[in-house]
């Protein structure tokens, strides 16, 4: 077997000298190179913004979301949405190892996450076999190839693997909150009631403490109580993240009239940057996980209201990300048990 480069750059096809993310179109075929790995993939976590704009699309028809899927994967080696640019994760099996990565703590029959981003992988999908639309999942049969550099997470042996699926597809935006919260802070997080926002308040509760401030944006008063009741947040507030005077407004009023030092964006809809940005103070921290984010709205939008604010892209990858959120649902009967009833479907 030839040896690729670590990062993937062999594979795309078109334009030449971009990595593989950057690429309009890699090469998907599944004989593997000697630092590679071949992955026998059961299921697909479609990031919630991709799959937000292709079920909209689709008009929720489920044969519609199926062709549209196969048709990206078919003309660009890999599942990237052509609107949104994201892509997702896959679990599956390690079906094959390449020469040059067999010292590592991996064997061909572990089951696997893969904790980089579909929009880079290379993938040819067989057959979609289902789609569970109201946790952004599709089954399917195919393959996927992980690159030397790429990251990826045993499956544990303590929780099915739908369930650390749920947790380890957006694994970088609570690992992140943990390293910006610190105590005694307020925190905003805006999209609180979706899979990452109520990981985020989670950890942002465990780190700002006895006298800090967690303020929870959501869409349906339903979602409000559970959140309060399930103790992810001092408050929460109802407001569209589209409409972001609204939404100063509120956290103003539930923070006493103060702005807070940190908000977290995991919205999955377009143009909610400035309702990150508006009730954040001068200094203060805005932390976009969406990937729905439009950066040049971001940094024009902070730069037009005079915010002098410190505003970090929603890396996914951050050091002992999955560990982090899998402990969470090790640690918090409340947070697996939510996560249970929601995403084990």
């Amino acid at each position: 077997m030839k040896k690729g480069c670590k990062f993937g750059t062999h594979r795309v096809i078109e334009p030449q000298g971009v990595l593989t993310q950057a690429a309009y179109k890699i090469d998907n075929n599944m004989d593997i190179y000697d630092n590679e790995i071949l992955v026998d993939v059961i299921a697909l976590n479609i990031d919630s913004a991709s799959f937000t704009q292709i079920e909209k699309e689709a008009e929720g028809d489920i044969e519609k979301i199926k062709s549209k899927i196969m048709s990206i994967v078919n003309e660009r080696g890999k599942m990237q949405n052509p609107v949104t640019g994201s892509g997702g994760m896959f679990i599956g099996t390690v079906a094959k190892i390449g020469e040059a990565l067999k010292d590592r703590d991996l064997k061909v029959g572990d089951k696997i996450a893969s904790l980089v981003s579909l929009s880079l992988t290379p993938l040819k999908i067989e057959e979609i076999t289902d789609v569970k639309k109201d946790i952004d999942r599709v089954e399917i049969k195919g393959q996927a190839i992980l690159f030397e550099s790429g990251i990826y997470a045993k499956l544990p042996s303590d929780m099915s693997e739908t369930l650390a699926l749920a947790a380890l597809d957006v694994a970088g935006a609570p690992a992140q909150t943990a390293k910006l919260v610190r105590p005694g802070q307020s925190v905003l997080v805006l999209g609180a009631a979706g899979k990452s926002g109520m990981l985020c308040c989670y950890e942002a509760m465990k780190r700002v403490g006895p006298t800090g401030k967690v303020i929870a944006l959501v869409r349906k008063p339903w979602q409000a109580e559970n959140l309060k009741n399930w103790g992810l947040c001092h408050a929460a507030i109802l407001g569209d993240a589209q409409k972001p005077i609204d939404v100063l407004n509120k956290t103003l009023e539930a923070n006493n009239g103060r702005e807070v030092d940190i908000s977290i964006n995991c919205v999955n809809i377009q143009n909610t940057e400035m309702s990150s940005i508006l009730p954040v103070k001068d200094t203060g921290i805005v932390y976009f996980f969406s990937m729905a984010t439009s950066f040049t709205k971001a940094a024009l939008g902070a730069e037009g209201v005079g915010k002098d604010v410190t505003m970090i892209i929603g890396n996914g990858y951050t050091k002992d990300h999955a560990e982090i959120t899998l402990s969470e649902l090790r640690e918090s009967e409340t947070m697996r048990k939510i996560f249970e009833k929601n995403y084990l479907k």
